[in-house]
């Protein structure tokens, strides 16, 4: 099953509660609706120009008072850098992240520069940071999986992150690869996941009914 046969399920169950949401669909650049996180790779390896046009896109995001918050750190497959970032992964991650063609660690400055005060929005910018990654990805015909299963300090000291610096998630990148070489369980998990329907995340006036 692919992203517009997910999509379209998606639709049809929930037609019942929103029946706007077809129409709404189709307004959307495609780019939404399509994107998703495989984790089947390649294995095949990818150029630094490639990864630094995904941080390219990532640099153009929006921050708070333009602070721009977000800091990545990178190790291509095949480096002397590559071993220490992957080996952080927890095992289920490792399985299936060994065959990116990069890692791309995000972290973000947790004061701001003009004052050094704390930045309560450092989170949630360095979240838009990885959109714009995770959009230019597939615009580019990549995975980008982000994960949140890694040792954290582990992966700090391999990255040499200093104090003033939160340490958020580990993306793999890569170019598309086999469902078939994944290990069983994963096999089964690789397809597109299903979204919330819009009435149960977006209110008007009030958060009412939110659970």
């Amino acid at each position: 099953m692919n992203v517009s046969d997910i999509d379209a399920a998606n639709l049809r169950a929930t037609a019942d509660i929103d029946p706007a949401a077809e129409g709404r669909a189709a307004a959307l650049h495609p780019q939404f609706r399509s994107r998703w996180s495989p984790r089947a790779l390649s294995g095949a390896g990818l150029t630094e120009h490639e990864v630094l046009t995904l941080l390219e896109a990532a640099r153009w995001a929006p921050s708070c008072f333009n602070e721009q918050p977000w800091r990545f750190v990178y190790a291509l497959r095949d480096t002397p850098e590559w071993p220490g970032l992957l080996e952080t992964l927890v095992e289920g991650n490792r399985q299936w992240a060994d065959r990116a063609g990069a890692l791309i660690a995000v972290a973000s400055r947790t004061t701001f520069e003009r004052n050094g005060q704390p930045a309560p929005t450092h989170a949630f910018d360095a979240g838009a940071a990885w959109m714009s990654l995770a959009l230019q990805a597939h615009h580019q015909g990549l995975v980008a999986h982000g994960m949140r299963g890694f040792d954290v300090e582990a992966a700090s000291r391999a990255l040499g992150l200093g104090e003033g610096y939160a340490l958020w998630a580990i993306i793999a990148v890569g170019r598309p690869g086999s469902r078939d070489a994944l290990p069983a369980p994963l096999r089964e998990r690789e397809t597109p996941s299903p979204r919330k329907p819009l009435p149960a995340i977006a209110f008007r006036g009030s958060f009412t009914g939110l659970s």
